[in-house]
């Protein structure tokens, strides 16, 4: 036991002494090994990027059909989804009321013109009489109160007429113009009237369609610095392709027709038209899909955006700099098509770059 005791207590001593010598940074020093990145050259090329703008989509026109007189519905000639014409009817509303209605205002006019045929005769009649002094002016003068207000009560019975014609022609409701039946919650027998919560159906214009989306304050100015001016933009603006609900693209190419001219205070964007042929009547008022906008830049800078970091409202990239990463601000063009980016400023033709995993770099990172 004491032969052992003894053998250990150099070992420990040799322990120790490592320990105090690693303590005191007396170890030889290991370089920290430099890490493997993809690096790039940047370099030019012309590109086309294409944009996606949330959208949807509505009809030339959508036009809600109100009933402009009360009453039940009699017939319904038309089905939800069925195309119409301009004056097809679509419902008739219990015409008996308003038949009668016409036909008093029909038999007032009568009697409106018989009287006042009367009321001539007798005007005349007494002027003759006043000439030769037979009656008195007065006389004359009631006769002719009488006229007029026999022409006024002509005017009023034959205005009458009118408006029960109308009522009644009211009674047969028809589409306003081409296009789509929409949604029926009215069937034969609803009590309907110009102050029902919903239109009795919807016809849409779907020949065209209409594709509403919004550009930010800063995508418009870049727009009118592209292309000059709001005007010459919507004139030389390259085709759009529309992005369906199930991720599809739309067979037709669309414009943009109109840009607001106004920037809406709480979102910061303007509003957008484009209209798109609907020959097929694939399109649907109510959907909703993306934009396609392509842009094409020449001669720029491209870069990857797996190669760039976001720090609040900056980008930057890491060059390779004697093999050190080190970090540059750059700018970009507002277009974006979540893949890549175009480079306005910060890096310049024959830069090497770490084109993945810049996000794990830090300041002066080696790279191999």
């Amino acid at each position: 036991m004491v032969t052992t005791k003894k053998s250990w207590v150099p070992l420990a001593g040799f322990v120790g002494c490592a320990l105090m010598m690693t303590a005191c940074g007396q170890r030889p020093e290991a370089a920290a090994p430099a890490g493997s990145y993809e690096t790039m050259k940047v370099a030019t090329s012309d590109k086309e990027l294409t944009t996606a703008y949330s959208a949807t989509i509505r009809g030339r026109q959508d036009i809600d059909i109100y009933p402009q007189v009360s009453g039940t519905i009699q017939e319904l000639r038309v089905t939800e989804g069925e195309r119409v014409r301009k004056g097809q009817t679509l419902f008739i509303i219990d015409q008996v009321p308003y038949q009668a209605a016409l036909n008093t205002a029909i038999a007032n006019v009568k009697a409106a013109q018989a009287s006042l045929a009367t009321a001539e005769l007798t005007y005349d009649s007494n002027k003759e009489l006043f000439a030769k002094k037979v009656v008195s002016d007065f006389t004359l003068r009631t006769a002719e109160n009488n006229y007029l207000t026999a022409q006024a009560n002509l005017a009023q019975a034959e205005a009458a007429e009118v408006s029960a014609r109308n009522n009644l022609s009211y009674t047969v409701v028809k589409s306003p113009s081409d296009g789509v039946v929409g949604t029926l919650p009215y069937r034969v027998g609803a009590l309907v009237s110009a102050s029902i919560p919903q239109p009795l159906t919807t016809v849409s214009d779907n020949s065209a369609m209409y594709v509403y989306f919004s550009m930010t304050e800063n995508q418009l100015l870049s727009l009118v610095r592209q292309y000059g001016t709001l005007d010459s933009a919507l004139v030389r603006m390259p085709d759009l392709r529309l992005q369906l609900n199930d991720q599809t693209v739309y067979d037709e190419t669309g414009r943009v027709e109109s840009i607001s001219g106004v920037i809406d205070r709480q979102t910061g964007a303007v509003s957008v038209r484009a209209v798109f042929p609907n020959p097929a009547g694939l399109l649907h008022s109510g959907a909703s899909g993306n934009v396609l906008i392509p842009s094409t830049y020449e001669d720029g800078i491209i870069i990857p955006q797996e190669a760039t970091v976001k720090q609040q409202d900056k980008i930057l990239v890491y060059k390779v700099v004697d093999g050190k990463a080190v970090s540059t601000l750059i700018t970009v063009a507002d277009v974006d098509d979540g893949r890549e980016y175009i480079v306005t400023g910060g890096l310049n033709v024959g830069d090497e770059i770490v084109a993945k995993g810049a996000g794990l770099l830090r300041e002066g990172t080696r790279v191999k």
